[in-house]
């Protein structure tokens, strides 16, 4: 699985403002929303849901939030910087500022998991989010991501 199977242009977003955990969560939810078809509301539940089994804050300003739902036939992903980082009950008691959000048909356990993987590998590398974090501009974080993972394939 590929991160462009994951993630399309219009499912990157630059410069998100917020200023609390909660407040990035429903900012995820309605942008993840628009691109699912799903009630921004049910997103963010099943987020806010799943942070209270323990944070997915996994340390180094990074947050990998997920969620399984009946409603969707594959997986989604969302990527948002956000413009100032916020306190998310990380591992390390890190601010996040890099938010990969994936959402996942309830039945896709394996293709979750890789998923999750593939997210997870990609976003350990310091010098991708390094590149990440040096760009406002959706196009350009898009083809950040794209590139470090097909170059982390070869």
């Amino acid at each position: 699985m590929d991160l462009s199977d994951l993630v399309n242009p219009s499912a990157v977003v630059a410069a998100l403002k917020a200023t609390s955990k909660k407040q990035a969560l429903q900012e995820v939810a309605a942008r993840a929303s628009a691109l699912t078809g799903l009630d921004s509301r049910v997103i963010f539940e099943k987020l806010i849901e799943r942070e209270r089994l323990g944070t997915t804050g996994v340390g180094l300003g990074i947050a990998i939030p997920h969620g399984k739902f009946a409603e969707l036939d594959r997986v989604y992903g969302l990527f948002t910087r956000l413009e100032t980082p916020v306190d998310f009950d990380s591992l390390d008691d890190q601010p996040v500022d890099l938010i990969f959000t994936l959402l996942a048909p309830e039945e896709a356990g394996a293709e979750h998991l890789k998923a999750l993987a593939r997210v997870s590998r990609l976003m350990r590398n310091s010098d991708v989010c390094d590149k990440l974090r040096g760009t406002d501009d959706a196009e350009a974080l898009y083809a950040l991501l794209i590139e470090a993972q097909t170059q982390h394939a070869a």
